[in-house]
């Protein structure tokens, strides 16, 4: 017998329709019953020799399936072949298309082969894989035996069958089913009863206790529960413990070596191996759809089948130069750069000059600088004084969620520009993708890897210039910053007093101006702010005006918007009690004082107890010149003022009485004590060492010690100094209290009758506004 042969003559048995899920349980044709309506009936041979040799002689279904397939027969009109002569019948069947007679052709065979493979499938891999996982298949029996066992409460089978399934799990829930006395059950209950009386040690109950002097009850327990499964005629209870016949055994357990913590753990290796499997079922799909879209060749072109549409549309839109119309005159506030642009600009206008002498621009330029100084600005200005396109793209625009996007934007990016040339590429914000390499950001390092291949690719000829802004400099990755690639820095500062005066006469040349407006005063009144800071100024007083109504911007306006950045926004509608603004009054009085009376600290822009952003008053100063650097001696006259504030509530309401509102200040001082001791070496114990992020313990403790020491001497500098000037505090206060808000000629004006000694001659360098 082929192989062929034995697997049609077990298939009848090796897939019951039972196992076929959604199926209704109806008798099954066989393969020979099918084949009298295929074959010829001279191609049928008689095969009851064959079947009494057969070792499925023995018919495996039952009288009532055999009635069935007479039923279905007459039904249908259909022959439906006997059990017996299945393995026979399938025999016969199969000779002729084997031997290449007339019969049964052998397509038809292997697709009757495929229609019971597949019926298997569902029937085993479909239903049963889940099964597979052992608290999977639990759930679903015990569930299956609880809708079966509501369904007929009257049936003890189904009962007991749901109880012995929940003694492996819960044995509580079995005393708890059992006790309610809803459903019928027989002795095979009971003893799953039983079972769970033992499990759980509620056995114990029924139990004499001779110190308590309590009987078993053992007895009567056992005759209530003959009396509870003697309903059903057909299981006899067993009635153990009434004679010597008939004993009861009784096992005592302890609860704690009972074997549901070994099923709780089987029951948790089962869930944490299923979610691994999960997770890394999961991780693995993941990559390798990363990698199937980041392999999609033809990424750059659109059209039908190609990878391109599923691609963002901002992948396949063109790129297009940007609309430029800065020049040099409108870049104000930064001449050195402009001076080491200038050249840039005129090998943009004749390449020939230089490359004539062999001498050879920088392929890029790395401009750096503080945020707002006009880095975006100069590389527009460049391009429109040279009269060339500008291709503008942002760090940031680069990356997608899609792998390989970067670097194609990348290529996309020099393709375009190499058309379009001579011209002038621009990356703002150049760290978001030229950041120091790390190993988890794989995506990130290949744009940054084609960034370095395009900048080594094209010539100097070309008429490309590279150009790029960060505020980060120190983060970008080595290779990107070497020479052959951004080989020159240029770094754009905060401009200086001059050049905010042009920034400012630039931005107010086109805006009518009320004859008390000075452009010299205002520059000389804002040290430190930048272009961005001047426009916005600049526009808040334009804003200002307007809402106020009138024609032109005065000085008044200036100065509000001037606060506001400085100061933040005023909050005039929250409400203070009179002694907190009293504290706040004392508060700032003490800064101020200590600020105007000792030598090196900045002059007094303004004191203020109106709520301005997060704090309910301050004392603001200003330089009265740009500084390059700051003295020993300017660094403790600062902590002195910190200082100020916490003193003053000390000596006027009392020690008890001190408020948080120092707190600001003290970290601020405890912070620049620090960077005293461990950035600039300005401690004797210490010496001059730049101490790193993490020092040894020991010399924590020495840079801890010597901040303590530089704050309590700053505190007793300014405890003596506030109780000299306690009147000269006291008339600050009331006017603080009075008019809210005094600027420097107003300070000074109350302070001056009470210096016995002038400390420090700031009055005389004061930022008038």
């Amino acid at each position: 017998m082929s192989a062929l042969q034995a697997f049609l003559l077990c298939r009848p048995f090796l897939l019951p329709t039972r196992c076929l899920p959604n199926r209704p349980h109806l008798p099954r044709l066989s393969i020979a019953s099918r084949s009298h309506r295929l074959l010829p009936s001279a191609s049928l041979h008689d095969s009851s020799s064959s079947s009494e040799s057969s070792p499925f002689n023995e018919n495996p279904f039952s009288g009532t399936e055999r009635q069935e397939r007479s039923d279905l027969s007459q039904e249908t009109g259909a022959d439906v072949a006997e059990p017996e002569a299945d393995a026979a019948a399938a025999a016969s069947a199969l000779e002729p298309a084997v031997q290449g007679e007339r019969g049964l052709p052998l397509a038809a065979f292997f697709l009757g082969m495929l229609a019971s493979v597949r019926r298997g499938f569902e029937g085993i891999i479909a239903r049963g894989w889940l099964n597979w996982w052992p608290f999977l298949g639990q759930e679903r029996r015990l569930e299956r035996l609880i809708a079966e066992a509501d369904a007929d409460p009257k049936d003890p089978a189904k009962q007991a069958a749901l109880l012995a399934e929940l003694n492996k799990h819960s044995p509580e829930s079995v005393l708890t089913r059992f006790e309610q006395r809803d459903h019928t059950v027989d002795s095979r209950g009971v003893a799953e009863y039983i079972r769970a009386l033992v499990i759980t040690n509620a056995i114990a109950e029924y139990l004499p206790d001779e110190q308590a002097g309590k009987p078993s009850s053992l007895p009567l327990l056992l005759q209530e529960l003959k009396q509870r499964a003697s309903g059903n005629a057909d299981e006899p209870f067993l009635n153990p413990g009434i004679s010597d016949k008939q004993p009861l055994h009784v096992v005592m357990v302890d609860p704690k070596a009972s074997n549901r913590s070994t099923r709780f753990a089987q029951e948790l290796i089962s869930t944490i191996l299923f979610t691994v499997v999960v997770g890394l079922m999961w991780v693995l799909g993941a990559n390798a759809l990363n990698k199937y879209v980041g392999s999609l060749g033809g990424i750059g072109t659109s059209g039908v089948g190609s990878s391109a549409s599923y691609a963002p549309k901002e992948l396949n839109k063109e790129i297009i130069p940007e609309k430029n119309v800065k020049t040099f005159k409108d870049v104000k506030g930064c001449d050195d750069a402009k001076q080491e642009l200038e050249e840039v600009v005129e090998y943009l206008k004749n390449p020939s000059k230089f490359t004539r002498l062999g001498g050879k621009l920088p392929k890029g330029i790395l401009l750096t600088g503080a945020p707002g100084t006009g880095k975006t600005l100069l590389a527009k200005a460049i391009a429109g004084e040279a009269g060339v396109p500008f291709f503008y793209r942002a760090g940031s625009e680069f990356e997608e969620m899609f792998v390989g996007v970067g670097a194609r934007r990348v290529r996309s990016l020099f393709q375009a520009a190499k058309k379009k040339a001579p011209c002038i590429i621009f990356i703002d914000e150049i760290d978001a993708v030229g950041s120091t390499r790390k190993q988890w950001e794989g995506h990130t390092k290949k744009t940054l890897h084609q960034l370095l291949v395009e900048m080594d690719g094209f010539e100097q000829n070309e008429g490309i210039i590279l150009m790029a802004a960060t505020n980060l400099p120190d983060i970008l990755d080595p290779a990107l910053t070497r020479p052959g690639r951004f080989d020159r820095h240029i770094v754009v500062s905060n401009p200086d007093v001059r050049g905010r005066q042009e920034i400012l006469e630039l931005y107010l040349q086109d805006k009518p101006l009320a004859d008390d407006v000075d452009a010299r005063a205002i520059a000389r009144g804002t040290p430190g702010f930048n272009g961005a800071d001047l426009a916005n100024l600049v526009n808040i007083a334009a804003i200002k005006a307007a809402v106020e109504g009138v024609e032109k911007i005065t000085a008044t306006q200036l100065e509000f918007a001037k606060d506001r950045i400085v100061m933040g926004t005023e909050r005039k509608t929250m409400y203070i009690s009179e002694e907190s603004k009293k504290l706040t009054a004392y508060h700032e009085s003490g800064h101020a004082i200590v600020a105007y009376n000792t030598d090196g600290a900045l002059p007094i822009h303004k004191a203020t107890i109106m709520p301005r952003g997060s704090a309910l008053g301050m004392v603001t100063q200003l330089p009265s010149n740009d500084e390059t650097s700051i003295s020993k001696k300017q660094l403790l006259a600062r902590l002195d003022v910190c200082m100020g504030g916490r003193v003053a509530e000390e000596l006027i309401f009392g020690r008890e009485q001190i408020t948080t509102g120092a707190s600001s200040d003290i970290h601020s001082a405890t912070e620049l004590a620090h960077y005293m001791v461990s950035s600039c070496g300005m401690s004797d114990a210490i010496g001059p060492v730049f101490v790193r992020e993490r020092p040894s313990s020991e010399m924590q403790s020495r840079i801890d010690a010597e901040v303590v020491k530089l704050l309590r001497e700053a505190y007793d500098r300014v405890k003596n100094l506030l109780k000299k000037h306690e009147n000269a505090l006291h008339a600050l206060a009331n006017a603080l209290l009075e008019y809210e808000t005094l600027n420097a000629d107003e300070v000074k004006q109350i302070l001056n009758p009470y210096q016995e000694v002038r400390i420090s001659e700031q009055e005389e360098e004061l930022a008038l506004n």
